[in-house]
């Protein structure tokens, strides 16, 4: 096997630390002092102080917009999967009338912005009375999920040797058992990583938070950032805290699922 050129292992330690170095700066940041920022960006601080969390959790009520925020993704995430599963097992394994049709509908909903429809969406939502409230921002994002899922699930069922489909079907197993039994255990790693895909945008939604809730209680975490950040503009390691506190669950959960997520994205490529 031939190894890196060494060109290109300089260029690719440069890009990640380009990539990194902001993150980096940013963690430093949130433990410094005003006084220890105005020495320098980069120096390093003198103790890692969690003051400036408890500040930002407590004065930016970021306790109360972390739960919203975990009270959004779960649902969101648990019904996506849930409904990706069933709508891409009949798209990969039933004669599904107008599929094509569907399956462009779907391709559609993927690439067509929230901006379009952010309006009318809300004017739905406020005559059936779910603004303001959780149902409000769940339903949209399985809603928005759903395209891509299903679309991802049906090509990983697809990928799954008919012969072991035909031999379940000659034992006499049902379609649930067959669906349920076989061919979700066998995409394990594309459903990884879909919920990890899933997890992220939900937790970084911005734009239907912003517009569907105007209650302080119901807001997630990426529209309380940015009122605490509206409010104090002077205290940089504290709004860094902040920033800390939305990005680290993410950094969290992908360090956990790395390899996973990894196997997920070259798993049909491979096959």
């Amino acid at each position: 096997m031939n190894k890196t050129p060494l060109s290109s292992r300089v260029l690719i330690w440069l890009v990640a630390v380009i990539t990194i170095l902001p993150f980096l700066l940013a963690l430093l940041t949130s433990f410094k002092t005003q006084m220890e920022l105005f020495q320098g960006v980069f120096t390093l601080p003198g103790s890692l102080n969690i003051k400036n969390y408890v500040t930002a959790w407590q004065q930016g009520h970021f306790n109360v917009y972390f739960l919203n925020s975990v009270l959004v993704v779960i649902p969101v995430v648990i019904c996506s999967l849930f409904l990706g599963i069933l709508a891409g097992f009949g798209f990969a394994w039933l004669k599904v009338p107008g599929k094509r049709v569907i399956a462009a509908m779907f391709a559609l909903g993927m690439v067509l912005p929230s901006e379009a429809f952010i309006i009318p969406l809300y004017h739905e939502l406020r005559w059936m009375g779910l603004t303001n409230t959780y149902l409000a921002l769940i339903i949209p994002q399985i809603a928005l999920s759903l395209p891509f899922t299903t679309l991802m699930i049906a090509s990983a069922f697809q990928q799954v040797p008919k012969e072991l489909v035909e031999a379940a079907v000659m034992d006499g197993a049902s379609r649930v058992k067959i669906l349920w039994g076989l061919l979700v255990p066998a995409i394990g790693q594309t459903l990884s990583t879909l919920a990890l895909l899933l997890f992220i945008w939900t937790w970084n939604e911005f734009l239907m938070p912003l517009i569907l809730v105007n209650k302080d209680e119901l807001r997630t975490l990426p529209i309380g950032m940015m009122l605490f950040q509206n409010r104090n503009t002077i205290d940089i390691p504290v709004l860094m805290a902040g920033a800390m506190i939305v990005i680290l669950p993410l950094m969290a959960v992908f360090l956990i699922f790395q390899r996973k997520f990894i196997s997920g994205v070259t798993e049909g490529a491979v096959k």
